[in-house]
């Protein structure tokens, strides 16, 4: 597998302006009719950094991330990540329906990347992932796979995932990874891997219930990790609250090698 998507620093588009003012005005006016937005029903949860991008269109460029130690490739191909497939049992947790729109970066146009596969990983309400020993021994979950699982974006770009909120664990601000892959089964397919944060003050109130309450008051916040001083401004999600829970849809455009500058 080669990893050489955005090795360098990738272009950062910090506001709505800037990418627009990059495409020109034929390519804007594409975009802006597939921005969509929250439907009427959809209450936005938005934090200072969540607000500043509320309007990003699909194809901003996002700054890639370390994989971390806990990602194992399963193969478990699935839109609702919650349960544990070795026994059936469900993470508890506020559910997160989380949505990504993968975009290809051409030029001075983007266009829906369909076909990729996005892998989502992350730890429960409790700060436990799967299918791991924990190299500072707080657990040892070896064959267990929930919180995990990866889909296939269709036509439009979009995969669709049914999760949890995250809870914490030491040294780590609340975060989810993703990696996104063309082609995992060719020597020549790429690969994006980042993470997902929250805005803190959406996830004081969410670790204030049942059952994350219970492991106590995180160490770590936003500012205060290393990792998400390294892009994770760029990397927030956007958060609606709906009937379960929350919902979130991620969009991120990827510069394929052999587009055109």
């Amino acid at each position: 597998m080669k990893k050489d998507l955005l090795k360098q620093t990738p272009v950062v588009f910090s506001s709505r302006r800037e990418l627009l003012g990059l495409i020109g005005a034929s390519a804007a006016a594409s975009l802006v009719g597939d921005l969509g937005g929250p439907s009427a029903a959809a209450e936005p949860v938005r934090g200072p950094a969540q607000a500043a991008t509320a309007g990003a269109p699909a194809c901003v460029v996002r700054p890639e991330q370390t994989e971390g130690p806990y990602f194992v490739d399963d193969k478990l191909k699935r839109s609702d990540i919650r349960a544990d497939p070795s026994d059936g049992s469900v993470k508890p947790g506020v559910p997160l329906h989380l949505t990504f729109r993968v975009s290809r970066v051409d030029g001075r146009a983007c266009s829906p990347l369909g076909g990729a596969v996005v892998d989502v990983w992350q730890c429960d309400a409790l700060g436990v992932y799967s299918g791991v020993r924990d190299f500072n021994g707080r657990f040892d979950t070896r064959g267990k796979q929930f919180l995990r699982g990866y889909q296939v974006t269709g036509a439009d770009g979009r995969a669709r995932f049914l999760t949890v909120y995250p809870g914490w664990y030491p040294g780590r601000t609340v975060h989810i990874h993703f990696k996104i892959r063309t082609d995992p089964a060719a020597r020549q397919g790429h690969e994006f891997t980042s993470q997902l944060y929250f805005d803190d003050a959406v996830t004081d109130q969410v670790h204030a219930q049942a059952p994350y309450a219970g492991k106590g008051l995180r160490r770590v916040r936003n500012a205060g990790d290393g990792i998400f001083r390294n892009g994770g401004k760029q990397l927030m999600l956007r958060l609606e609250r709906d009937a379960q829970g929350y919902a979130g849809t991620f969009d991120i455009g990827l510069q394929m090698p052999g587009s055109s500058a």
